[in-house]
């Protein structure tokens, strides 16, 4: 790519003609084939949240969270209530649409309408939720919303440099890592590296073709296991 240089032959970025601030992300409900999701609401959905978290064997999911775990469900309902109030972070709740309960949550967060930033976070799945068609699903659901109907340019996701399931996620999202902030973060009475990952408007048309073909049923045997990893779709496509 040709450099492009300014009247005093300095380097300057690619030009962004008639950029306008993004609009801010709304409570809206987003539904696909497996999952729906809806702004997230205490009187509603805690009593499935809570339900399905108590699922796991111990409170490991919670680890790498600013919040949790949870004593019972009336301490997460008051975080419920809280988060449902923020406009930033902007919670939803996950929705299987094979059951009708809430299964998780996830927030669109650090939002920057001027420059057409947001970042993917507080990403709480249960384990009804964990390795199936509805999580990746909720997560094409709410990156298409970013790009397709709020024209996003950058997705971001950052987690704990230590958190391995979170940095793998995002690489099988098709996130591209960018580094780590060192020192950046204090919590739970602990220093935190972040790990930094990002989408881009241009690459969001094949990742867009990539979750379409993993999504469609016929990537499923008769067993519900998939045929092609989302991983192999992505190459698949790049290769045409």
């Amino acid at each position: 790519m040709t450099t492009r240089l300014n009247e005093y032959q300095q380097p300057i970025g690619t030009p962004v003609p008639d950029w306008v601030a993004r609009p801010r992300p709304q409570h809206v409900v987003m539904e696909g084939r497996y999952c729906r999701l809806e702004p997230l609401d205490a009187a509603r959905h805690t009593k499935d949240l809570y339900a399905a978290y108590s699922k796991a064997v111990d409170d490991r999911d919670w680890t790498y969270l600013f919040v949790g775990p949870f004593t019972d469900e009336e301490n997460y309902r008051a975080f419920a209530e809280n988060a449902a109030a923020s406009a930033d972070p902007l919670h939803f709740a996950v929705i299987d649409l094979k059951t009708g309960h809430a299964v998780g949550t996830m927030a669109l967060m650090r939002i920057d309408p001027a420059h057409g930033v947001i970042e993917v976070g507080s990403v709480a799945f249960s384990p009804d939720l964990k390795r199936t068609p509805v999580s990746t699903e909720a997560q094409y659901l709410l990156m298409k919303y970013a790009f397709e109907d709020l024209g996003y340019r950058r997705y971001e996701w950052k987690c704990d440099s230590l958190n391995e399931p979170s940095r793998k996620s995002a690489a099988r999202l098709g996130f591209q890592y960018e580094g780590i902030f060192r020192q950046a973060i204090v919590y739970k009475g602990r220093s935190r590296d972040t790990a930094w990952f990002s989408v881009i408007d241009t690459e969001w048309p094949a990742l867009d073709r990539a979750f379409t073909a993993w999504l469609n049923p016929e990537n499923f045997d008769e067993h519900g296991v998939q045929r092609n990893t989302l991983s192999a779709m992505r190459r698949l496509l790049i290769q045409k």
